[in-house]
């Protein structure tokens, strides 16, 4: 996750630090399923331009009631903006696989992302990775394979995109281990917004000029511009609530919470569209939350004997 910069030090509280990781997850699917919604009446690029146009207003929002609009200058620009742009995209894409599939589903593969990231990081930043660690990558790699195959039958390569957005959010996180995140969290939220509203705003005109199928701007009705608000509104506040529950509490503690989106992915999407996971997918769920909680087991380990082997003999 991201570091972000502090006034003063958050005291460690690890209830309340489980209570808004697990708040975070309950309500993120629910932007996914509203984004699901609303793709049926509009294009997938315009309903993720909303997602971020609405983010950007209500940080600026927030700053002109906070007197903090001077402090929105970030310190890492070109950074931060790389960084929007990488939400962006892998926005797009799992906004515009949901369109085509569940959002259990979808969720469920992008969680591929801990073994991605582990595979990145190997590579660029030339991580040691053991042999327990790539043996539990191959496992959630095959889970993956195993809730794809009927998705590819039936749908073709647009089932993959959750696979893209895995990859999008892996080079995101590789850019603030290499770039730490120096500002706070309105800076880095108002940034995001700005960046991806610009990049999707321009795709989205291109689009509409261009008369391309599929990513025309459709003027939204009221109720929809207040779901594409809503979505905006819900991603600060997941964000924000992820982040402080970080300050207050271990990744080792926090990291496994991730994985109650899948249930809460799956109660939504039953609700909404009676969307449930079959046989197979729970067992390519399974594969995959079990290789990922290893994967953070190992990474705490190593941590732990790394931090230990700094520390100087008496």
């Amino acid at each position: 996750m991201t570091k972000v910069s502090a006034r003063a030090p958050v005291e460690p509280n690890p209830l309340f630090a489980i209570f808004l990781m697990t708040t975070a997850m309950l309500i993120v699917p629910i932007m996914d399923i509203i984004a699901k919604y609303l793709s049926s009446a509009l294009p997938a690029l315009e309903v993720t331009f909303g997602r971020f146009f609405f983010q950007f207003v209500i940080c600026l929002c927030i700053a002109l009631v906070t007197g903090r609009i001077m402090r929105l200058r970030a310190r890492q620009p070109v950074i931060n903006f790389l960084r929007g742009i990488l939400l962006a995209i892998a926005s797009l894409s799992f906004f515009t696989a949901v369109k085509y599939m569940s959002v259990a589903t979808a969720i469920s593969i992008f969680f591929i992302e801990p073994m991605v990231l582990t595979m990145l990081a190997a590579l660029i930043l030339k991580e040691q990775v053991g042999i327990r660690r790539i043996g539990a990558i191959l496992v959630g790699l095959l889970g993956a394979i195993v809730i794809l195959r009927p998705s590819l039958a039936e749908i073709g390569l647009v089932s993959l995109l959750p696979v893209l957005t895995a990859f999008l959010f892996s080079f995101y996180l590789l850019i603030n281990k290499l770039y730490p995140v120096e500002d706070d969290l309105l800076t880095i939220q108002f940034g995001a917004g700005l960046s991806g509203a610009l990049l999707l705003g321009t795709a989205l005109l291109i689009g509409s000029y261009g008369q391309f199928e599929g990513y025309e701007f459709e003027v939204p009705t009221l109720p929809q511009t207040a779901l594409l608000a809503l979505i905006g509104l819900i991603s600060f506040a997941a964000h924000g609530l992820v982040v402080a529950a970080f300050q207050r509490g271990s990744a080792s503690l926090l990291a496994p919470l991730q994985y109650v989106e899948i249930v809460s992915a799956t109660l939504f999407g039953y609700l909404v569209f009676s969307d449930f996971p079959d046989g197979p997918t729970w067992i390519g769920i399974a594969l995959i939350i079990g290789s990922g909680l290893y994967i953070a087991h190992r990474e705490r380990k190593l941590k732990k004997k790394t931090q230990a082997d700094a520390v100087p003999e008496m």
